[in-house]
């Protein structure tokens, strides 16, 4: 893993891992059904399949995509994510949300598929299930070892 950011946070140690240019699309891409290379360089408009490739073998490095091969001759792979990638899908939603708020060309919502009313992001108790009426970040101390 590249660190860019040697920061005791966890939004600089995430995006040591997924903030580097197109990986997040990629990610994206994968989510939403795109899982061949070919796909998802037509997908992507402007990725070199050099600079896709790379991204790709990072990706799975990291744990969040594993690769299939699904043609030996020439060699293809089919791209999935795993259980640790899909736990980004809350973050594409909330990008989504606050694109819809914010941009002026808006390109996608979230909704509600069986009303087509417009959803937000909640935030519930791990522990009862609850949702928060209020939230706060909060540092972890940890021991240098």
């Amino acid at each position: 893993m590249k660190t860019r950011y040697n920061l005791p946070c966890n939004i600089a140690q995430t995006l040591n891992i997924i903030g580097d240019r197109w990986t997040l699309l990629i990610i994206h891409e994968i989510l939403i059904g795109q899982n061949t290379f070919n796909n998802i360089k037509k997908s992507l408009d402007g990725i070199s399949s050099n600079l896709l490739s790379e991204r790709l073998k990072e990706l799975e490095e990291q744990g969040l995509v594993v690769s299939e091969l699904y043609s030996a001759h020439p060699p293809r792979y089919q791209y999935t994510l795993t259980e640790k990638g899909t736990e980004l899908e809350p973050v594409f939603n909330s990008l989504l949300i606050w694109g819809s708020i914010h941009l002026e060309k808006c390109y996608k919502k979230l909704i509600d598929p069986t009303t087509g009313e417009e959803l937000e992001i909640g935030y519930y108790s791990k522990k009862t299930g609850k949702r928060a009426k209020s939230i706060q970040v909060k540092t972890v101390e940890y021991e240098l070892q």
